[in-house]
């Protein structure tokens, strides 16, 4: 009946039958619960013959209150059951690339409605027998031939050349990352290299300076000794000082000389021009790799 009337094919129509099921079994729930409030208020306040009226509305408010609560809770509850449902109809059907729609102006006819109420009463009664063991299919396309075929075959080819391509993604990524990684490292040991380089030049300069400043100060000492000792021998020593501070200023030239000759033959290394060298290879494999990459994500 349900199914001619409806539209339903045999596998709906036992769906639709579960759910009717599992309403009534709620509402049955709901009911006895609210009988329960009723023997509940019979057997705890009316014990007396006689009650004022405040004492009789009194127990009505709270028997409304009990009740009203209990029949808000079950149209929540069902509520929340049917968005439920919708959920899991919708979720199947964007699996097939299906969009369903609903009319909830439907939801209000009276003769539907009260076709559903006759197939519950009648019809329903004698599908209570129908094995509730079956496992839960999927909501799938009614045909399976024709359009609807020739649609999942095209969606099944889509997906695996998508999966192919995200996987080609992740290579060429893997891969620039590796090259990112090996001229990081490149960079890094080519700092490291003149880092040590820098500091032994300036170890060496440090040292040179010392020694210079160690001769300044001895002849300084020697001066003042001389000055003491023998007034006639100043001026010797007078020039003898300018003479080393000129000669101090002399080397200090020379070794910032020697510095930039040193660096220019640092240069000029082999291993310098590998460091350089390596560099430029990775540099060229990131702009190739980032070409390929472009020419298969040129969105991104």
């Amino acid at each position: 009946m349900l199914c001619a009337e409806f539209g339903f094919n045999e596998h709906h129509q036992n769906e639709v039958i579960n759910y009717m099921r599992f309403a009534r079994s709620k509402r049955v729930l709901r009911l006895k619960t609210i009988d329960s409030c009723f023997e509940e208020l019979k057997d705890s306040r009316l014990v007396d013959e006689t009650f004022t009226v405040d004492e009789v509305k009194e127990m009505l408010d709270g028997l409304q209150v009990v009740v009203r609560g209990e029949v808000e809770m079950e149209l929540i509850n069902t509520a929340h059951t049917n968005v439920l449902l919708l959920r899991q109809l919708f979720s199947q059907a964007e699996k097939f690339y299906l969009r369903l729609q609903s009319d909830i102006s439907e939801l209000e006819n009276r003769e539907l409605l009260e076709q559903v109420a006759e197939f519950e009463k009648t019809d329903f009664k004698t599908t209570d027998k129908i094995n509730q063991e079956t496992s839960k299919p999927k909501l799938a396309p009614l045909n399976e031939s024709g359009v609807s075929e020739l649609l999942n075959k095209e969606i099944s080819r889509l997906q695996e050349e998508n999966d192919k391509l995200k996987s080609r993604l992740r290579t060429l990524e893997s891969q620039a990352m590796s090259a990112l990684d090996e001229k990081t490292r490149a960079e890094r040991a080519l700092k490291d290299l003149q880092k040590v380089q820098g500091e032994q030049q300036v170890s060496a300069q440090s040292q040179e300076i010392s020694s210079l400043e160690d001769t300044v100060a001895a002849l300084r000492v020697d001066y003042e000794r001389s000055v003491s000792a023998n007034a006639v021998s100043q001026k010797d020593l007078q020039e003898n000082l300018i003479a080393s501070k000129h000669e101090l200023l002399r080397v200090q030239e020379q070794l910032n000389m020697a510095e930039k000759e040193l660096e220019k033959k640092f240069q000029q290394t082999a291993a310098y021009r590998n460091m350089k060298e390596i560099l430029t290879k990775k540099n060229e494999q990131i702009k190739d790799i980032r070409k390929r990459l472009q020419r298969y994500e040129p969105n991104e």
